[in-house]
């Protein structure tokens, strides 16, 4: 595979022309981000007997922009209502509400469009730069590396619980044993299934999201008039357009956070079957790791709200990497998208490069040329989305719910779902009360079966032999990687509470 710069010079200006196509899409896709248990891997199947009638090109330019948005979509309902959109925004409530509830949830959403954009738009440039390099890494990252990736996820229960250590690391352990629900990996003999066949693929992700956090919401809501406080409520009310504007710069002034946590999403995406969950709580994981003020994170830190969401966007180009250079495909929704290349013939691996230049390199264009279209689109609108937390209560908690319910049935279309998202809607409801972290549950619920996976795995390649988890270069790197992310903080905290201790020694002298 070679560079070819002249046909991705014309195939930008073809896909400009495609605006009437793009803007449409993303639209759509916004809307589909922001419906909790919908995204865009049901909306593109729904959609799939009218992209098979487009032309390849124009149809992939719909499907990109549709995909793309609905994960800069998922964000919203996680900053304004703490209810993630989808897995990849679960993350972004952490910072995102608490800004809303202070009464910025202009700028958290303006933190957020930019993240997304340019966490999304920096991904895919240097994927079309580097696209010959960047084919080869989800052949070097096998399972041995993969439960170290996962592994990186799973230590922000850790830093969730660091405030309480002893309920945080219980939320978690408890999201852990929900995930191992199902057959297992190795015999697919049921595990905690309790008789119910609805549960021998594990537990569904869409009502379990649901209920942690649209139905627990909403009944915590009940209890309040207004979602923000009153301060943030006058502040609400006067929202203007310099709002949008301090958000922007906030946005800019860390372009560097957005810069490096976006290139993890994009090397977590080209892994197949990682996606956007796992390089979104690693990225925050990592951003509170080297940040110099990572207490602040889980208060409303515009770094906390950047991080996931540039992370969840990186992963967009991410995973069609592996789908257009070895016919695998990175995720779900790539799938759909190799479904439509097929059916108009084209062979998809090395040799779409020499065959077809104009679709290997064009779908990449067609993204980046998305994300820029894209944030015009949604920026202007940051200043009305986030008037929707003025709505009163006993207005907004029967809207949540109804359309929460509706969605944990609609992916398996079980009505078995509707009655786990409201088990696991009251399960949040006590985790809140309790001052249990609903995140971690949701980390170990995520992660957890993905982990379990992945070992096995590696433990059946090697007849058993646990050393086969440090028999990789690149795994034992990433497991040098690992323990100082473990340690580092530890070191800061030794290093401040000595800094301290002399401080407070030298004014008794």
């Amino acid at each position: 595979m070679e560079w070819n710069w002249d046909l991705i010079l014309q195939l930008t200006w073809q896909q400009f022309g495609y605006w009437w196509v793009i803007i449409p899409a993303t639209i759509l896709g916004i809307v589909v981000g922001a419906l909790p248990g919908f995204n865009a891997q049901n909306t593109l199947i729904i959609l799939l007997p009218l992209t098979l009638t487009m032309d390849v090109s124009l149809a992939l330019t719909f499907m990109i922009a549709v995909y793309c948005a609905s994960h800069l979509g998922g964000g919203i309902p996680s900053i304004l209502l703490n209810i993630p959109g989808n897995g990849g925004a679960a993350a972004t409530c952490i910072d995102g509400y608490p800004m809303t509830k202070k009464g910025l949830g202009q700028q958290a959403l303006v933190l957020s469009f930019v993240a997304s954009v340019f966490g999304g738009l920096i991904a895919t440039l240097l994927t079309i730069a580097a696209l010959p390099i960047l084919a080869q890494i989800g052949l070097y990252m096998r399972s041995v590396e993969m439960v170290v990736v996962i592994l990186f996820g799973l230590t922000l229960i850790a830093v969730i619980a660091a405030r309480d250590m002893l309920k945080g690391l219980i939320a978690g352990a408890f999201g852990l044993l929900i995930g191992i629900i199902g057959t297992d990996h190795v015999y697919s003999t049921p595990r905690a299934t309790f008789g119910f066949l609805e549960l021998y693929d594990g537990v569904p992700l869409v009502p379990v999201l649901i209920g942690l956090f649209a139905i627990s919401e909403a009944l915590i809501m009940i209890e309040e008039e207004m979602i923000v406080s009153e301060s943030g409520r006058q502040h609400s009310h006067t929202v203007r357009w310099e709002d949008t504007l301090d958000g922007l710069k906030m946005s800019l002034e860390r372009w560097w956070q957005i810069t490096w946590t976006g290139l993890i999403g994009l090397v977590i995406g080209i892994i197949p079957g990682a996606g956007a969950s796992i390089a979104s709580f690693v990225a925050y994981q990592q951003s509170r790791l080297f940040s110099k003020t990572p207490h602040l994170y889980g208060t409303g830190h515009p770094e906390g709200v950047i991080a996931p969401e540039s992370a969840n966007n990186g992963v967009t180009s991410g995973t069609l990497v592996p789908m257009m250079a070895i016919g695998v495909p990175g995720g779900s929704t790539a799938a759909v998208m190799m479904i439509v290349v097929q059916y108009h013939g084209i062979v998809l691996g090395p040799r779409l490069f020499t065959e077809r230049p104009d679709l290997a390199y064009g779908v990449f264009v067609s993204m980046a040329v998305c994300y820029i279209l894209m944030i015009l689109t949604i920026l202007p609108l940051a200043r009305y989305m986030s008037r929707v937390v003025l709505i009163p209560i006993k207005y907004l908690v029967p809207l949540i719910t109804m359309l929460t319910i509706v969605a944990a049935f609609a992916e398996r279309e079980y009505v078995f779902d509707m009655g786990l998202a409201l088990a696991f809607g009251l399960i949040g409801y006590v985790a809140h009360k309790t001052q249990f972290h609903v995140t971690s549950i949701l980390i170990g619920v995520i992660l957890g079966p993905l982990f379990e996976q992945y070992l096995l795995r590696s433990l059946r390649l090697s007849q058993g032999d646990p050393m086969v988890l440090f028999s990789s270069t690149i795994g034992n790197v990433l497991w040098a990687m690992l323990v100082v992310s473990l340690l580092l903080p530890l070191w800061r905290e030794w290093q401040l509470s000595k800094t301290e201790a002399d401080a407070k020694f030298g004014g008794e002298a």
